[in-house]
Formats: structure tokens, C-alpha cells, sequence
């Protein structure tokens, strides 16, 4: 054993080698041994007895656990120190922080990429370690499309590219999204150096909009527009794709300029479209579902990627300016036929009604023209009366066919909505669906008895009507009225009295014409005597045989009298 004894002032300096100036550990990053660990704490030994405690979580990365050993050296940042053989104030974060940030200041001037770990949420984007120092990742820098969810990123290390760095203020800004674009940019010049119109390749479904979708092609991404994704109807992508499905899709057009590529996934498939004019001939009837339905009709689906339109005027025979939607419903399985189609336009005209009985076909076999029918009065216009017929049809009633004597005008003034009538079938018109009626007809035509009546004949009428134009008076029994002129009722002037008739009394008179047009018989008693004057003056004399007028139809009364 050496006999080494050291005087006062070999010991102090031994005591400056090891102890650094006053002050000198404080604020500095120094080397220290892990010598325990007690309650989630690691105890650091950075050397002349100062120990210290640092809680194991600063030794973990976010989202991991503590890799930390008895016997570890690490180093910790020394916020201050007690005494010489006192307790020290220790910091990994800090030291991690410090050592970090001379690093990041390294790759920020050389604009080089960091790596980090989003690991919380803060207004207006997210926090991330950058090994030891925090930065702000603003939300419209995560990624080139808006993301929902962000946690699938978060606690897994990724690149980063600082923005902005202010080490006095303790600020980075940070950006995932232009990792993002530089990647993409690089990929995407390559990709579309290899891509062509027509290849087939396998993509990843990353977003999902109402117009299609888009999908990842391994670095550049094309849109499936939702016509695109399949032959049949489409009303969403979402209801044929989920985002992250891996899909088979065919390059349909690649635009040099914007280079946007456009894909398809109906065009791996056969088109059904191809010869559809021999599948669904014109005429033939079909099954089919109804997909969609609109103002002007329905579609209906006869095959998969194959709809036909039913239009609004086809859907029913007797139901008219109704809503498709209050005749068939969606998903309903319809009867159709066939009306058209169009293979370049890809068009399939379809007929709902023609299944059906044709009601007006119905009712022209049941009802033939002359046939009495009844039905309620449905509407009133200013033309005629509309009936409601078996089979849900309506037939109409012109004013012309609603009396033989009035006016239409006058006529219909007799008649209400909701009355039960009855009419005569005058013609149904199937191509055109109409049927006419009439009700004058269902007494006969009065003017029927009388106009093949010729001119001159003699009738017995029945005064009806006097007035002081004339009288209006029955032709006989037919039920035809005719109205005899003040200046048509006597031969002599001051017999033309209506007056000297009275309801009730027959007259005769002479017809002097029939109007077909008109539907008129004219009648005249002034007629009738001249005639029947002439008559006697031929069979009984002469004005020149010297008897007078009174003379000869005075012989000519007595000879009747004497004949009866």
C-alpha cells in the first residue's frame, strides 16, 4: 500500500476536475446511469452523488412503452442542481428536445424530411413528436383529400416536411401532405408512363362521392364515375363500393393535359346491350322490376344493365294526368311489352297498359253502337256531358245529342254532377278512346215522321203555344212542333189573329218546305186556303161565268156536305 497523502490543496484540485464552475451543470445535457427503477421513476446517477428522478414515460415514444434497464446511460437535461451531494432536477424530454432540435434545424435549412408520430388533437390540427420535440400539424396538411378519421395514422412513425421553425418561440410547423404530393408526383409520372387506354389493373377504393369514386392506382388516382362502375342502375357508388375495397377497374381514357385518368368496371363485363333488338323483339311481353320512378314515367329493369322507359301515357288505359308513383312502386315485378327499341341511343320504349285489357276494346264488344246504356254524370263542360261507363271509361254527350227541340245551351241546364242517366251508344272510337252518346236519341227522332213529308201535303196539327207573333202547334202525332207566322194563319188579313186560336184546337195546314239542316217543317193555313180556293174555282166555275166567289165555294161546301 502506498502511503499517498495528499495535502489540502492536491485535494481541492482533484475536487475542480471532477466539479465543474459553480452553476456550470445547470441548463446543460450531460451523460447519467440508469442505477434504479421505483414506481414507474428511473433514478439517474450523473455523478458526484447528485441523483435525480425521471418519470419512464419520458423514455417512451408516444403510443409505446419505456425500453429503459438499470445500468442504461442516458442522457438528461439538468434543470438545476441542490448541492454538490443533493438531489438533481432531471428531464429526458428536455434533453431528447434539445438534441432534437439542433437535428431538425439541420434537415429544415437542407430541406430534408423529419420522421414523427402524431400522438394528440389540438384546435385546428394535431400535435406530433418529432423524437423529443413537438410540432403542429394543421388539419389541411394531413393529406391531399380531406380525411374523416385520422386514427389510423396517429402513434405510427411516418415523414414529415417542416414548414416553419422558430426555435425562440418553441415553434415547428410541420406537413404530412407535401410528403404526400412530392411521392405522388414521382409516382404518378412514372405510373402514367406505363398506364394506357384499355389496360386493366387493380386499384384501392379511396374516397366515395355521390357522382362516382376515386381509386387508388399505387400512387395516382383515377375516378370511377358511377355510370361507369356496372351496366345496371346506379342510383350510388356506396351501395356497389366500400372504401378500402380492392377493385378490378379497365382504363377508359387518359387525358395528357390534366392527366386525370377516367376508369370503368362495367367494360370488363359483356355489354347486354349487344343484340338487344333480337333478346326483346317489338310486341313481346316481359317481366321486369320497377328501379326508379319520375314525373314523366318509370324504369323498369327486364335484365341486369337493361332498363326500359315506361312513359306517363303508357302506364294506364282509363288513369290520366296521374303520378307514375300512384300506379306502380319501386321494386314492384311488372308486366311490360316491348313498344321500341333503339340500340345506338340504347333506348327501350315500354308499355305497361298494353297487358292489360284494352277497356274501350271492352266496351266496343259489350256495348255496340244503338245500345242503351246508364251511367252518373262526372263532369259538365261547356260542350257536353261526360258519363262514367263500365270498365272506368267515360263517354260524352255533345250538346247537339242532349234534346231535338232545345238548344244544347238550354238543354244541359237540366242535368248535374252526380245524376244517373241514360244514353245511347252512338259510335266508340277505339284508336282515338272516345265514346259518343246520346240522349235525345232514346225517344227517336221526331223529325223522322215528317221529313219525307213533300210539299203541299195537308196535316192535322194541335195548337200548343199562342202568341202574338203566331202560334206554335204539333204536327200531327209525331211530337215535331212547328210554328206558324202571324202572316201564315188566314187568307184574309183580318183573319191573321192568333187570338182566334186557343191551346188545344186543331187546325190544318199546308207543309211548304222541310229543312234537313234546320231540322224545320214549315207549315201555313193561308196556304192551305188559296189552295183549296183554286181547287173549287177549277171544278166549280169561273169568275167569268158570272157566280161569285161566295157562289162557288158555297157549291163546293155543299157538295162536301152531301158526300159526307
Amino acid at each position: 500500500m502506498s502511503n499517498f497523502n495528499p495535502s489540502l490543496a492536491d485535494f481541492e484540485a482533484m475536487l475542480n476536475e471532477t466539479l465543474p464552475a459553480e452553476g456550470g451543470f445547470d441548463g446543460q445535457v450531460v451523460k447519467g446511469k440508469v442505477v434504479s427503477i421505483e414506481n414507474d421513476f428511473a433514478i439517474i446517477d450523473i455523478g458526484l452523488k447528485a441523483e435525480g428522478r425521471v418519470p419512464l414515460k419520458e423514455f417512451a415514444a408516444p403510443g409505446a412503452q419505456a425500453e429503459i434497464a438499470v445500468g442504461d446511460d442516458v442522457e438528461v437535461f439538468v434543470e438545476r442542481v441542490e448541492n454538490a451531494l443533493g438531489e438533481a432536477i432531471l428531464s429526458r424530454d428536455k434533453a431528447r428536445r434539445e438534441e432534437a432540435w439542433e437535428t431538425l434545424e439541420k434537415s429544415f435549412e437542407g430541406d430534408a424530411r423529419v420522421n414523427g408520430v402524431i400522438f394528440g388533437r389540438v384546435k385546428g390540427g394535431f400535435t406530433v413528436d418529432l423524437n423529443g420535440a413537438v410540432a403542429f400539424l394543421p388539419g389541411s396538411q394531413v393529406d391531399i383529400r380531406p380525411i374523416r378519421d385520422i386514427t389510423p395514422l396517429m402513434n405510427i412513425k411516418q415523414p414529415f416536411q417542416i414548414l416553419k421553425m422558430d426555435r425562440r418561440r418553441g415553434n415547428i410547423v410541420v406537413s404530412r401532405r407535401a410528403v404526400m404530393e412530392e411521392d405522388r408526383a414521382g409516382q404518378r409520372a412514372e405510373l402514367l408512363g406505363k398506364l394506357k387506354e384499355g389496360d386493366t389493373v387493380d386499384g384501392v377504393v379511396k374516397n366515395i362521392t355521390d357522382y362516382g369514386a376515386f381509386v387508388d392506382l399505387g400512387g395516382i388516382d383515377g375516378l370511377l364515375h358511377v355510370t361507369d362502375i356496372s351496366w345496371r342502375r346506379v342510383n350510388h357508388p356506396s351501395e356497389v363500393l366500400t372504401v378500402g375495397e380492392t377493385v378490378k377497374v379497365q382504363v377508359v381514357r387518359i387525358n395528357p393535359e390534366t392527366q386525370r385518368i377516367s376508369l370503368g368496371m362495367k367494360q370488363l363485363a359483356d355489354d347486354p346491350w349487344d343484340g338487344i333488338d333480337a333478346k326483346y323483339p317489338v310486341n313481346a311481353k316481359f317481366k321486369g322490376t320497377v328501379t326508379n320512378i319520375t314525373d314523366y314515367g318509370a324504369f323498369v329493369e327486364l335484365e341486369a344493365g337493361v332498363e326500359g322507359l315506361v312513359h306517363v301515357s303508357e302506364m294506364s288505359w282509363v288513369k290520366k294526368n296521374v303520378h307514375p308513383g300512384k300506379i306502380v312502386s319501386t321494386s314492384q315485378e311488372v308486366d311490360v311489352m316491348i313498344l321500341e327499341v333503339d340500340p345506338s341511343k340504347r333506348r327501350i320504349s315500354l308499355g305497361l297498359k298494353q297487358c292489360g285489357e284494352n277497356p274501350w276494346d271492352a266496351f266496343s264488344a259489350k256495348y255496340p253502337a244503338g245500345t242503351e246504356i246508364e251511367g252518373e254524370v262526372k263532369n259538365i263542360t261547356e260542350f257536353g256531358l261526360f258519363i262514367g261507363l263500365d270498365g272506368d271509361v267515360d263517354g260524352m254527350v255533345h250538346l247537339s245529342d242532349l234534346d231535338w227541340d232545345r238548344s244544347g245551351e238550354e238543354a244541359i241546364q237540366d242535368f248535374k254532377k252526380g245524376d244517373v242517366v241514360k244514353a245511347v251508344v252512338l259510335d266508340v272510337d277505339v284508336s282515338k278512346e272516345r265514346i259518343s252518346l246520346g240522349i235525345k236519341q232514346l225517344s227517336g227522332d221526331p223529325f223522322a215522321n215528317v221529313k219525307d213529308r213533300k210539299r203541299g201535303e195537308t196535316v192535322t196539327c194541335v195548337v200548343k203555344v199562342v202568341n202574338e207573333n203566331g202560334i206554335e202547334v204539333e204536327v200531327g202525332d209525331t211530337g215535331m212542333t212547328s210554328f206558324i207566322r202571324r202572316g201564315d194563319l188566314a187568307r184574309d188579313r183580318g183573319d191573321q189573329r192568333p187570338e182566334r186560336f186557343a191551346v188545344g184546337d186543331k187546325v190544318d195546314a199546308m207543309i211548304t218546305g222541310t229543312d234537313r239542316s234546320s231540322r224545320k217543317v214549315n207549315l201555313s193555313i193561308k196556304a192551305l186556303e188559296v189552295a183549296e180556293e183554286k181547287a173549287a174555282v177549277e171544278q166549280y166555275g169561273s169568275a167569268d161565268s158570272g157566280a161569285s166567289l161566295g157562289d162557288i165555294l158555297g157549291a163546293a161546301l155543299e157538295k162536301a156536305k152531301s158526300g159526307e
